[in-house]
């Protein structure tokens, strides 16, 4: 695709790309990066124009128990993509001492999507790696349960999952697999 670049909406082109359609990206006010394609549950992008899950709002400061609470929703409802946006919501609003807690709840809630979308690689691969940073940060921190959150019995879904997409290669359903965040097995 030389010679264009890759945005939403197309308009006519002068000089060296005259006739040919370019698109522009779409942006927020302040001129950032922000794509407004709609997405499935599993936060894949679908069609403009398609039917899709409403998207998380991005930069919501919430209280840590309201943040466990609506992730565990969205976890419950199988939208992990959106729960991991509300952790990455406090993973940068918190204080620096906790950014590593809401940093692997984050890459938890990422490992459970990408198992949900197939990807048996990159789900295992994060469910590892989000298990390990909680449970370190517990470790440092000295918090085994914080604001509730039971980190050995989430470390060990996490484990367990991976393990399991990673010896079956099937897609898990993110609902029916999620974790509960304040203890017990998948909701």
């Amino acid at each position: 695709m030389s010679g264009t670049r890759r945005t939403n909406e197309t308009e006519p082109t002068s000089g060296a790309l005259e006739g040919r359609a370019i698109e522009r990206r779409d942006r927020d006010a302040q001129g950032r990066a922000r794509n407004a394609r709609p997405r499935d549950g599993l936060g894949r992008p679908l069609p403009y124009g398609a039917d899709g899950v409403e998207r998380q709002p991005e930069g919501v400061v919430r209280d840590p128990e309201d943040t466990v609470a609506e992730a565990q929703a969205l976890l419950d409802a199988g939208k992990p993509f959106h729960a991991h946006e509300v952790f990455e919501d406090a993973w940068k609003s918190r204080p620096d001492d906790e950014q590593g807690l809401w940093r692997g709840l984050a890459q938890l809630a990422v490992g459970l999507t990408h198992a949900a979308r197939g990807n048996v690689t990159g789900g295992a691969r994060l469910l590892r790696r989000g298990a390990g940073a909680v449970e370190e940060w517990a470790a440092v921190a000295g918090e085994p349960r914080p604001y509730g959150i039971d980190v050995s019995e989430l470390g060990a879904w996490a484990r367990e999952l991976a393990g399991l997409v990673e010896r079956d290669g099937a897609v898990v359903d993110a609902g029916a697999s999620a974790p509960r965040l304040r203890g017990g097995r998948a909701a």
